[in-house]
């Protein structure tokens, strides 16, 4: 498979941007990335690359430096918010297949994606700000997140809705800890916490209101309005929040999943495709399949019925795995005490009966490999 003679234009050096441009690159693809920031760099926070973002990595010869720059996480535990008694263990060394759980800090993803990039001849220009109509290539790829003006030419300018959530996202320092994840579930909020490679711990913590906080996750906030949302949970959660010191906030907001993901001479993917609530960690791992797909279809097919395959392939995927996020939302959020203890006690004695069948569940999600064709 070949896309040599293929002239690329990528807009945005995230995760989508730099995995699309290696995964075209490595295929014989001239690429070129615009980046409008003047460096390639990462507001401090964690990542969860399950198995099928994992795949792709390996795919592009990045198994080994990903596993070098994160911990592999053993289990996602969900726990009672006000006594931490735990509801549900997965055991995610018990997942079949090849490919790792890997908890990462964002910035150490971006730094491998880059490398690799750069190796497989992708010219990286930073500080270019660009439309797709400045650029004559090829093909223009819109990896430029939910504000993607690409997205917006090929779907019209409609309007996010707003959740009536809210997120923090805190890192602070934290040694000596089992890689592992723990899901904190309280009335109508919730926190994510685990431990990234460096002596760090990722917080994130989601609260439902009325007021509306701005979409993106660069506003800083005052970390005692964290704390005051968190001070009816367990004292480990309190303890974690009592240190920390930069906080960022950011309102939870739903997109439809694009109708149209492009046209012949350009293409979207990620969260300019699919923006993604973050309660099942999959935005990255959706991006990195995006990548791996999109570069296989261009690959095999000329270019418009290569983006055609890219969208069928790819638009039922991402539906329901927002879906799937959707649902968690709600059910770590369970308000009412009765509703709450009686979901709780059905996760608990279903898990100690059956520890296996929770994890299950996932397999579509998680042992679903676009490398092998899926």
């Amino acid at each position: 498979m070949s896309a040599i003679g293929l002239s690329v234009d990528v807009i945005g050096a995230g995760v989508a941007g730099l995995a699309v441009a290696t995964a075209l690159a490595q295929r014989g693809a001239s690429v070129t990335v615009h980046e409008q920031a003047p460096e390639i760099a990462e507001v401090g926070a964690g990542l969860q690359i399950s198995p099928n973002g994992a795949a792709v990595l390996a795919a592009l010869g990045q198994g080994d430096a990903l596993r070098a720059a994160g911990l592999d996480s053993r289990a996602v535990v969900l726990r009672d918010y006000a006594q931490g008694r735990q509801v549900l263990r997965l055991d995610l060394t018990r997942l079949p297949g090849p490919h790792p759980f890997i908890l990462i800090h964002r910035a150490r993803l971006i730094e491998i994606l880059e490398r690799a990039a750069r190796g497989a001849g992708v010219t990286i220009k930073l500080g270019s700000r660009v439309k797709a109509g400045d650029l004559d290539a090829g093909l223009v790829i819109g990896a430029d997140g939910v504000r993607s003006g690409i997205r917006a030419a090929l779907n019209g300018s409609g309007k996010p809705f707003f959740t009536g959530q809210v997120a923090w996202r805190a890192v602070i320092a934290d040694e000596g800890v089992s890689p592992e994840a723990h899901v904190w579930m309280g009335p109508r909020r919730h926190l994510v916490t685990y431990p990234l490679s460096g002596g760090l711990r990722n917080i994130v913590a989601v609260e439902e209101r009325s007021a509306w906080a701005d979409e993106g996750w660069n506003h800083e906030d005052d970390p005692a309005n964290l704390q005051r949302a968190f001070a009816g949970f367990a004292p480990e959660v309190r303890g974690w929040l009592d240190r920390v010191e930069t906080v960022h906030l950011w309102g939870l907001f739903r997109h439809p999943v694009a109708a149209r993901w492009h046209d012949n001479g350009r293409v979207i993917l990620g969260d300019a495709a699919h923006p993604t609530l973050p309660f099942l960690a999959q935005g990255a791992n959706l991006a990195l399949e995006d990548a791996w797909v999109l570069a296989d279809c261009l690959a095999q097919l000329p270019q418009a019925e290569a983006l055609a395959l890219y969208q069928s392939r790819r638009a039922p995927r991402a539906r329901r795995v927002i879906e799937a996020a959707n649902a968690n939302a709600r059910n770590y959020h369970l308000a009412n005490p009765l509703v709450r203890n009686v979901a709780h006690t059905v996760l608990r004695v279903g898990g100690a009966v059956a520890p296996q069948a929770a994890l299950g569940r996932f397999e579509w999600l998680y042992g679903h490999d676009v490398t092998k064709g899926g």
